[in-house]
């Protein structure tokens, strides 16, 4: 992908950033993720109905890496299956960790496929993802 259009999506996912907010509702698996490293606090809102993901929203205070990178994934993983969801994340892991993954499933995600090359960025890219997978893995703890 052009690095160009890399930036373009990156900044348009972080100025307009796609399923941002809360439900305020206990419908959702609430899953809340730090950095240890930086100002990134985000909570992953996941609604899962017939084991799809029908809804999935995040809010919190984040820089652009994260922010776009959280709105990419909410819209990715948007109807999809949780084992699909589960699959996609990894995928998207295998990529940071400069492994082999299947490109045709991570869509815009792709923008981070160069990520590795800034270390002090991966978390930033990956915290929502992370929290996601927590999410679909009943690894929470609800306040």
């Amino acid at each position: 992908m052009d690095e160009f259009i890399k930036r373009e999506i990156i900044l348009d996912n972080y100025q307009n950033p796609k399923h941002f907010g809360n439900p305020n509702s206990n419908d959702y698996i609430k899953v809340n993720m730090n950095s240890k490293s930086c100002i990134d606090e985000v909570n992953i809102y996941l609604k899962l109905n017939n084991n799809i993901i029908e809804d999935i929203m995040f809010d919190g205070e984040a820089c652009a890496i994260c922010t776009s990178s959280s709105s990419i994934m909410t819209n990715l993983l948007l109807g999809k299956t949780k084992e699909e969801a589960i699959n996609i994340i990894n995928n998207f892991h295998n990529m940071i960790d400069e492994k082999e993954y299947n490109k045709e499933i991570l869509e815009e995600a792709l923008v981070y496929d160069t990520i590795y090359k800034q270390p002090n960025r991966i978390k930033c890219a990956t915290l929502a993802w992370d929290g996601a997978k927590k999410a679909l893995n009943g690894d929470i703890d609800n306040e």
